[in-house]
């Protein structure tokens, strides 16, 4: 008898833990509660589960079931103190009914009494759902009675226990729902005001962009840099989301307030809290004095969060609560601290994928994804790129005192590039190959690529690259278009498409004549004018 009550106890102890499991696990209401009524279904040996949660119209709708069709679920509406399930929610108090057949105040609305017939007699047993002080609904099961009776009692507790959860996931869901709502319309509003086709040229400082895909950035930029709505910057690794973030910052009217960034992703979950928070003197070993956190540092202006979509599942927890209240305690303290501060957010991840995948938290993701910016890659705004280009390249004479500049078929090369590294790997480029040059102007034969020394090449499959279309690229004749992982003509001149041919022909001139669609004389000639090496296998 001992071992038999353990044992239900321990069953229960896992119920409720697999109950606090399913209600935390999705922002989907109705199905949440359908699977904790199917939890307790198996548990208890329940027919019909129902939670009942008050409406703005101050009535009770079924929000979850089991056991009951679409039409059932439908008529499942009750006023405060109509029926059983109006009382309980009127009173705030548990009911139990042996036998619902004679009970008087059960409604039969959902047709429970024309299912069981004649069968044994069947129990209704209902709590209040509770927050707080404030009641928000009712939970009720259906069960055949049988030789149960004793143990209604113990399925009162239990239900009350599973009340309790149910309660604090509906409160959560409430806000979340209204939260949303209101950052959708802040959303809305602001995207209605932004200019869908500038007129003139728009400036951002500090940002290079003259094509058209970043004049619609910038008339971004300038729409929601005055307001305080948080902003998510999305787009590949080195478009500039920093820069952006910047100068959103340098546009709104907390300028003259700090600007403070943290890279998310450099820094453990820990270290990313006291990095965020702060931490008192003695929380941690090596904590030997007290430390301000980025979000008091950032109290008045702007913080920027990079790459923020790499946070763990417990510090997005963590984050959401600052982000909604304003505040927050520094690590190993109880003191509350209230700060104003704008966020500004950044990531390459698909957050709607990590959404969907249970790897980010959905009301985290309302809550950053106010206004979104998308910045393109670089291979989107070729325009750009001479203008880039030159930048890079005055910044480098003015750090080096050297008076570089930029040939014409250089420049060709650069435009048409694929630069999976986007910005920041232009940049690089263009310091590795003025480091490098001999001569007072960069010419095609300085750039990495056409010596067959690319960087990104080591790093990225050639094929991925090469097989993007490439919009500006150098225009080819219809008989010339390019073999399978063939590089053209634009991308790193002459001398590679000559040794893709030698490569994938092992070296037998005669075959890449043949590929290339050019004399043997013509490939002679082209091979000693490049000074490729013919390699002897």
């Amino acid at each position: 008898m001992v071992e038999e009550a353990h044992r239900s106890a321990d069953l229960e102890v896992a119920a409720i833990y697999e109950i606090g499991k399913i209600l935390s696990s999705s922002l989907d209401l109705p199905k949440t509660l359908r699977e904790v009524l199917n939890l307790l279904g198996n548990h208890l040996g329940v027919r019909r589960g129902m939670v009942s949660l008050v409406q703005d119209s101050g009535e009770l709708h079924l929000i979850g079931a089991v056991g009951l069709s679409p039409t059932e679920i439908l008529r499942g509406r009750y006023r405060p103190g109509e029926g059983l399930t109006g009382r309980i929610f009127s009173s705030a108090m548990p009911c139990v009914v042996p036998n619902v057949a004679e009970e008087p105040l059960f409604l039969n609305r959902t047709g429970t009494l024309d299912e069981i017939g004649g069968d044994d007699d069947v129990a209704f047993i209902g709590v209040p759902i509770k927050a707080g002080r404030e009641t928000v609904g009712v939970l009720s099961i259906i069960r055949p009675a049988g030789r149960r009776r004793r143990s209604f009692e113990k399925d009162r507790l239990l239900l009350t226990m599973v009340a309790n959860l149910i309660g604090q996931t509906a409160v959560l869901h409430r806000t979340v729902t209204a939260d949303r709502l209101e950052l959708l319309k802040e959303r809305t509003r602001l995207q209605k005001r932004l200019v869908a086709t500038p007129r003139g040229k728009i400036e951002v400082e500090n940002v290079i962009g003259v094509s058209p895909i970043m004049q619609r950035v910038f008339a971004e930029v300038h729409q929601a840099a005055p307001s305080r709505a948080t902003v998510l910057l999305r787009g590949e690794s080195g478009t500039g989301k920093e820069a952006i973030a910047r100068a959103i910052h340098v546009q709104s009217p907390r300028k003259d307030r700090p600007f403070i960034k943290v890279n998310c992703a450099a820094l453990s979950e820990t270290l990313l809290e006291s990095e965020l928070f702060g931490h008192e003197k003695g929380a941690f070993t090596g904590a030997h004095a007290e430390r301000k956190g980025r979000f008091e540092l950032a109290d008045g202006g702007t913080l920027f969060l990079d790459e923020i979509g790499d946070i763990s599942a417990a510090f997005q927890a963590k984050l959401l609560r600052v982000l909604q209240e304003h505040e927050f305690e520094r690590v190993g303290g109880g003191r509350t601290i209230r700060v104003d501060v704008r966020l500004i957010a950044a990531t390459n991840r698909d957050l709607e994928k990590a959404v969907a995948a249970n790897q980010f938290r959905a009301d985290l993701y309302y809550r950053i994804n106010v206004v979104s910016i998308f910045l393109p890659p670089l291979r989107e705004r070729r325009e750009d790129i001479p203008e880039l280009v030159e930048h890079f390249l005055a910044k480098f004479n003015k750090e080096n005192r050297k008076d570089l500049r930029i040939a014409p078929d250089a420049m060709v090369v650069l435009r048409n590039c694929y630069w999976p590294g986007n910005v920041r790997e232009l940049e690089n480029c263009v310091e590795r190959t003025a480091t490098m040059a001999r001569g007072a102007a960069i010419s095609e034969f300085d750039l990495p690529c056409v010596q067959n020394r690319c960087l990104t090449r080591a790093l990225h499959v050639p094929e991925k690259a090469i097989a993007m279309p490439l919009r500006n690229a150098t225009a080819q004749p219809a008989d010339a278009s390019p073999q399978a992982g063939e590089p053209s003509r634009a991308e790193g001149g002459e001398r590679e498409r000559l040794i893709w041919a030698m490569e994938r022909c092992g070296w037998v001139q005669a075959k890449a004549a043949r590929l290339l669609k050019l004399t043997p004389r013509q490939m002679g000639y082209a091979l000693q004018k490049h000074n490729i090496e013919i390699k002897r296998i």
